[in-house]
Parts: C-alpha cells; structure tokens; sequence
C-alpha cells in the first residue's frame, strides 16, 4: 500500500533564476532536440542542463552530461539558485489546461513514497537505453528531478477535502505555465494534521504508474546498488524513497492522449496487399479524407477501430470477433488486457501482418511513436515512413483493470496530458556510505 513522506524539497529561488517558466521542462523523454535547444536558450539555469543536457566534444568517463549535470546541481545549490525548504512537507500541484475544449484541472500531491516495486502495479514495458541512461543520471547527482506520476483510486476524495480549506486561502508558492500554455500551480503542505489526513487517506490504496516507469524501475535499480554497497539511508530524502506525485482517478481532471504507431522499413510492403490480408479479421472500409478516417476511428471505439494511411490510403480496420485474440495473444492473458486497442494493434496487425515481433519493438527498429496526427499524417505524405496507424485513447480504467492483473500493456499505450513539469521540486538524497 501507499507509503508516502513529507519531505525537505529543493525549489528554484525565483529571485535569483528568474522565471519559474523559464527554468521548467517537460519530462526527460518528452525533450526533443528542438526542445532541449530551446531551453538551453531559455535560461542558463533551465533543469534541461541536468536532465537531458548536450553533448560536447572531447567528453569521455571522467567528464559529459552526467558529471556535468552533478557540477551544476552543487553549484545552484551553492549560489542559492536553487533552496531547500527548511520543514518537511507534501505539496500540492494543480494543473490547469484545455482538453477537447474543455478547462480542466487535475490535483495531485508531491510526496516522496517508499520503493517498494512488489506493491506497485505498472502498467507498460520498459526499454533497456532509457533506464540506463537515468541510472547513470542518478549515480552521478544522488537527486530526484522529475516525478513519477502515480494514481490511486478514492472515491471520497479524501485528499482534495483534506487540502481545500488550505489552498482556498492561500496563494500558490510556485506557479509556472508549459509550453502548451496549461497553468501548473504548487502549494507548501506542513499543517501536521493535513499531512497525517493524507497520509491515513493513502495508507491503504494501491498506487499504479501512470507515467514514468522507466524512472521508477531506475530508482529501484539504484537502491539495489546502494544496499549491496552496505550504504544507509541518512534521512527522509534518501534512495529508498522516491518523489511521485499521486492523483486520484476519480477527480475530474483526468486526461489521456492516444498515442499514434508509424511504421518504416518493411521491405516489399505493397497497401493493398496488407489491407487484403487484414481483411481476414477486420472491416475495411476506406476514406477520402484523413478528418474522415479519424472521425470514424473515433466513432468505433467500442469495435476495436484502428485509423490507418498507407501513401494515398485512408482506411479503418474494425475488428470482426474480439476472440481472435485469444489465438493471438493468449489464454493466459486477461480479458481486460485482450481487448486493449493497442493490444489489437500490435497483435493482430504490427506482428501479424507486418512481421513486427516484440524484439523489433524493443530494438525500435520499426516502429516510432507520436501523439501529433498531423505531424504521423504529413510524415507518411513525405515517404518518411511507409504507415500510420492512428488510436483511440487508453481510459484510466483500463490502466487500472490491467496493472490489477500486474500485465503490462505495449510500451507508449498511454499519454498522460498534461505532462508533469521537471524541475518545481527537487530531491537531493543523503546516504551513508560506510561500506560493508
């Protein structure tokens, strides 16, 4: 069950870095080039420099991005750039934004929450590149930069009303906008009685990863490598903990974007030759336009509707018979997780009928992935890539009813939005290094 903390966080001194929106990312993996170049451009003490900084030449072992990004965390600290909160606390984050013409706002709460993998559910693969790349991130710096964004289910929304009274009479502590101009809003929590409110709310929920599970496996992998090194946790803020926040799935406010699959280099791929073969056990039904393919994608989201361009081909592929799946899939897998969008996708169609195999997936060698349809769509017109399958969104039902079957679900089925920003709270670890 939910373990979580208050904790002494890091924050960005605004008087002396600047804007809070200058100085915040998106998540790592959401750091395109053109992103990172923005933010270098954006201040000299944007958090992009640590957790996704650039490449320079000469660097090797001793000196490159990580060691670069542990000098810079010591020296903020050292300028006071960056500055501790002298009491433990939880913080409150709002996030404010449009979605499908709509305003929202989605409450969570920044803890710290003890690593404990075996009561976790997760609900997506992870790949081997990202997972090494943050572990070496968090060897050099011993600090948290980005969240793991967690949900739990609680239909008193015992959370919210433990903190409405607070942060209805109270201005915000850290407010900051995206780059999709969504407002992000964080509130200090260390009233005792709140937290213990929040803390007894949370005792007994199971917490799934909604996002972020690379950098949860990450921080379990480095735990592993500090206990077998005999090294102890010195406080609160240690490796056995690690900052999430945590929003509950039934608070409005809850978003997720389908996240879309291009496919390139199959040799002798021929349109209508794969729509033939599809038509094995799906419908077809071809398209003069791509509004109207993803219009009647959207329409047969309860019939398993895939969108789908090939060069001058606009088509869906509705599923005839969902127990197909079974053959394809497996018995052993749950109902739940056989029925999944991106499960038909990638059973069905990606390996199938395209011969794209789990081991081509994890070697990304086939398939990339956007939640851009314009962008998917303008890439297959310019020959960039040879398809493009477009999806329905994954519901936060069923994250939940998956993880519940501890399965997980292809890698990039879910697109949280928005995203939680990098860099509004940070945790540096205190550990005790005597060694065995």
């Amino acid at each position: 069950m939910a373990q979580i903390i208050p904790f002494r966080g890091y924050r960005y001194d605004e008087a002396s870095a600047g804007r809070i929106s200058d100085v915040v990312t998106p998540p790592y993996d959401r750091v395109y080039p053109d992103v990172q170049q923005a933010c270098y451009q954006r201040s000299p003490y944007n958090i992009v420099r640590i957790i996704k900084g650039l490449s320079e030449d000469g660097d090797s072992d001793q000196q490159n991005v990580y060691t670069r990004a542990a000098e810079s965390l010591e020296k903020w600290i050292a300028q006071g750039i960056l500055i501790r909160d002298e009491q433990p606390g939880f913080y409150a984050y709002h996030q404010t934004y449009t979605f499908d013409g709509e305003r929202l706002t989605r409450k969570g709460i920044i803890a710290l929450g003890k690593l404990e993998p075996e009561k976790v559910h997760a609900h997506e693969n992870t790949l081997k590149g990202p997972k090494a790349d943050r572990l070496k991130l968090m060897q050099a710096t011993e600090a948290n930069f980005g969240h793991i964004f967690m949900l739990y289910h609680d239909p008193a929304r015992t959370t919210e009303l433990a903190l409405k009274g607070f942060i209805e009479s109270h201005s915000p502590l850290i407010e900051a906008e995206d780059m999709d101009g969504n407002s992000h809003q964080v509130w200090r929590i260390t009233d005792a009685t709140v937290i213990e409110k929040i803390q007894a709310a949370l005792d007994d929920k199971d917490l799934y990863i909604a996002d972020g599970h690379h950098r949860y496996e990450t921080a379990v992998n480095f735990m592993n490598e500090c206990q077998q090194k005999g090294w102890q946790a010195a406080a609160p803020e240690s490796f056995d903990v690690r900052m999430m926040t945590l929003f509950n799935v039934a608070e409005p406010g809850m978003s997720i974007r389908p996240i879309h699959r291009l496919v390139r280099g199959i040799e002798g791929f021929d349109a209508e030759k794969f729509l033939d073969l599809a038509s094995e056990h799906f419908h077809i039904d071809r398209h003069d336009t791509a509004d109207a393919m993803m219009e009647a994608t959207r329409r047969g989201r309860e019939r398993h509707t895939v969108g789908c361009v090939a060069g001058e081909v606009m088509a869906t592929l509705m599923l005839k018979d969902v127990s197909i799946m079974d053959a394809l899939v497996g018995s052993s897998w749950s109902e739940d997780y056989k029925k999944l969008d991106v499960t038909v996708l990638h059973a069905a169609i990606l390996e199938r009928l395209l011969g794209i195999d789990a081991k081509a997936l994890e070697e990304q060698s086939h398939v990339t992935y956007t939640v851009d349809a314009v962008d998917g769509l303008a890439r297959v017109k310019a020959g960039d890539e040879q398809l493009f399958f477009y999806l329905n969104a994954t519901s936060p039902g069923e994250v939940v009813r998956v993880a519940d079957h501890n399965e997980k679900m292809p890698q990039k089925s879910t697109d949280f939005y928005p995203k939680l920003l990098t860099g509004l709270v940070l945790t540096k670890m205190e550990i005790l290094k005597s060694s065995r």
